[in-house]
């Protein structure tokens, strides 16, 4: 499902642990072992310790044509799908489930889903009225209202628009408007020159003419209605700042009057916007990019009405594409999975629409696997890797050098008022106001997400709920949220491919859970994180000679991964990508410092040929254990803030001296560093 994304800092993670009551074993037998199984012996350390560390696997292993990537997440997220699949093929087995009902809900969602039958006769008839609602736009006020409404349903036409808390007072939530608009994943995909991003932006217009087909325009109509799309995505993109400048949250923070909004663009009704959006009363809001909103008010003159109902019509389309006909599932498929990510093939419908359905209804999903999947203690183990890893990262601040006394106690305040929420909520969202039926598959998917529209907009005006997550326990990932001060680790993080049945050893706990738990808890002290107090508002609580040194150290981060080249001849952008290097370098250096305090390490216990400092690293990369599609790999470097996931290997661990010692990584060795050029933050 295509949702918008709040200020929550969503950060990708890779592996924990499995049931607490199994017992750890030992075995010299390799196979048995997937850290010693998984070594690649034609690979140096030295050289590539993500190759050495998982190229076996790799070999072995080759990226199935329905996917974009294999490795630990692929492996984890099948399990995953195939435990929900059973709840979702159970739930739509009941003939007589009660109207209303989590089984209800779960089984006609995917029952409508999987009736391909159905779809392909429909075509994008279901979206008949809304097309037409576009297309009886008299004027700029209800080309406004249209837009507003596709916000609720399907996309994000024109800017970005979403409710979250007040990043200077974290107890109010406020009406936030981003720069956004654009079809492509990100400005450069507009103006970059190198022969791909230009085969990028031909096939998009392409595409864009197909989906104008598909609507029933004639063929040069939609030709020449694609090139102007194209045009005006373009104009947005030029106006819009490049990712890496918007990582600063106190240049982004603009709050002002609803009144001054409204002076600052004429041209957008604002009142017609969120009143169809469902509020009223707005009196503030905080523009993250002003400059953005002045240009798209020109913009809204400089085109016709009619170009803007073709780029909504195309951006209502586009946004449910998934959830349509093959024939439209298909062009869909072509461009932003295929093209954009070199994948190819589609995934089996049922994979598509068990995740669509989790997705969808994730809190109801959530519950029954709970209940029937989630391993008893989970919680619990979570919560004591958790705790160490704290212990260990307040020994560190008290050790820093770069950071003076006053701001070492106010680190440490933080750092102690940090919430851990792991494992699944204490409760769940109600989502008794859906309406799902076996009628319609995208109908289903506006309700879902006009309902998770409206939850979030209902909050506006009301006391901020701390308690609440913004991941179901199915979900695999994690997140920092900084105006919680709190980490949030769903439970599925507990599965471990290779290690079903039995406890995996210290050493891969504390390098994957532990690791996890060091980047989140290091995200509210990297260059965005450690703007925001232990309340979670924007307050600079560092002095002017700490933040100079801190500064200088991860101006030393930004380069190490700017010379990093990857596919295509593509260097990392070090600027974008340094929130998540700093995190990780915290995270498995924490993960190593509270790993030496288990008996494991302190009794030097051999595991399959391997010691307890080669099992860490090893975990560590089983962690990032993914191989990319170069398409992809290209995809993430222009357009997200992670690195690579072999630079998130080799980055963090180039800087430990542990490292070095441990695989006999000398001078001449590429992964080797000078001291004076390792980065030491944490």
């Amino acid at each position: 499902m295509k949702k918008n994304l709040s200020k929550v800092l969503v950060v990708c993670i890779i592996l924990l642990s499995c049931a607490t009551s199994c017992k750890q074993t030992k075995s010299g037998n390799d196979k048995a072992d997937s850290l010693a199984s998984h070594i690649d012996s034609t690979a140096k350390a030295g050289d590539d310790f993500f190759q050495y560390a998982n190229g076996r696997w790799f070999k072995q292993n080759a990226i199935p044509a329905s996917e974009q990537s294999n490795g630990i997440w692929q492996l984890i997220q099948d399990t995953i799908n195939a435990q929900i699949r059973k709840v979702c093929e159970s739930s739509a087995a009941i003939k007589d489930a009660k109207t209303g009902s989590n089984k209800q809900k779960i089984g006609d969602f995917f029952y409508s889903g999987m009736d391909s039958v159905s779809l392909n006769k429909k075509g994008i008839s279901d979206l008949k009225i809304d097309l037409q609602a576009i297309d009886n736009i008299k004027d700029m006020k209800s080309l406004i209202r249209e837009a507003a409404y596709i916000h609720t349903v399907a996309a994000s036409p024109l800017m970005g628009f979403y409710i979250a808390q007040d990043d200077k007072n974290s107890t109010k939530y406020q009406v936030y408007i981003t720069q956004g608009g654009l079809s492509l994943p990100d400005r450069s995909f507009y103006f970059d020159t190198d022969a791909k991003a230009k085969t990028i932006r031909e096939k998009f217009v392409v595409h864009v003419s197909n989906m104008f087909k598909i609507m029933g325009y004639e063929p040069s109509k939609a030709k020449l209605s694609a090139e102007k799309l194209m045009e005006m995505e373009t104009a947005i993109a030029k106006t819009s700042r490049k990712r890496e400048d918007t990582r600063d949250p106190l240049t982004n923070y603009h709050k002002m009057t609803f009144e001054a909004l409204t002076a600052l663009t004429p041209n957008i009704s604002w009142t017609t916007f969120v009143n169809t959006a469902g509020l009223s009363k707005v009196d503030t809001v905080i523009v993250t990019q002003p400059e953005f909103l002045t240009a798209l008010n020109g913009y809204l003159k400089k085109y016709s009405l009619d170009e803007w109902k073709n780029y909504l019509k195309f951006q209502l389309l586009s946004g449910l594409a998934a959830y349509m006909d093959d024939k439209t599932y298909n062009e869909d498929f072509s461009f932003f999975t295929a093209t954009l990510r070199g994948v190819k093939e589609p995934k089996p419908r049922w994979k598509r629409v068990v995740q669509e359905t989790d997705g969808a209804l994730g809190d109801l999903v959530g519950q029954v696997y709970v209940s029937e999947y989630l391993p008893k203690g989970t919680k619990e183990k979570l919560l004591e890797i958790g705790n160490a890893i704290k212990t260990v990262f307040a020994e560190r601040i008290k050790g820093l050098d770069w950071m003076s006394a006053p701001t070492k106690e106010k680190a440490l305040k933080k750092l102690d008022a940090v919430i851990m929420k792991v494992g699944y909520p204490d409760k769940w969202k109600d989502l008794s106001s859906m309406q799902i039926n076996r009628n319609s598959y995208v109908k289903n998917v506006m309700n879902a997400n006009q309902w998770g529209f409206n939850h979030m907009i209902q909050k506006y005006g009301k006391a901020v709920d701390r308690t609440e997550w913004d991941m179901q326990p199915q979900t695999y990932n994690a997140y920092y949220n900084p105006s919680n001060n709190e980490i949030v680790i769903p439970g599925c993080n507990i599965i471990v491919p290779g290690y079903e049945g039995k406890m995996p050893d210290d050493a891969l706990l504390y390098s994957i859970i532990g690791g996890t738990f060091g980047h989140e808890i290091t995200h509210g002290f990297d260059d965005q994180g450690c703007k925001y107090n232990e309340l979670g508002n924007l307050s600079n609580w560092w002095t002017p000679e700490d933040s100079k040194k801190f500064n200088a150290k991860t101006k030393m981060i930004v380069k190490q991964f700017n010379d990093y080249v990857d596919v295509y001849g593509l260097h990392v952008n070090g600027e974008l990508t340094q929130g998540e290097n700093i995190a990780d370098l915290g995270g498995v250096i924490m993960g190593y410092e509270a790993f030496k305090k288990t008996a494991q390490f302190k009794n030097n216990e051999l595991i399959a040929g391997l010691n307890p400092s080669k099992r860490f690293f090893l975990g560590y990369a089983l962690a990032w254990m993914v191989n990319m599609r170069p398409e992809a790999i290209a995809n993430q470097i222009k357009s997200n803030e992670h690195a690579p996931a072999k630079w998130r290997v080799i980055g963090p661990l180039s800087n430990m001296p542990e490292f070095f010692s441990t695989f006999g990584i000398k001078k001449g060795d590429k992964m080797w560093r000078a001291e004076d050029q390792l980065v030491k933050i944490w």
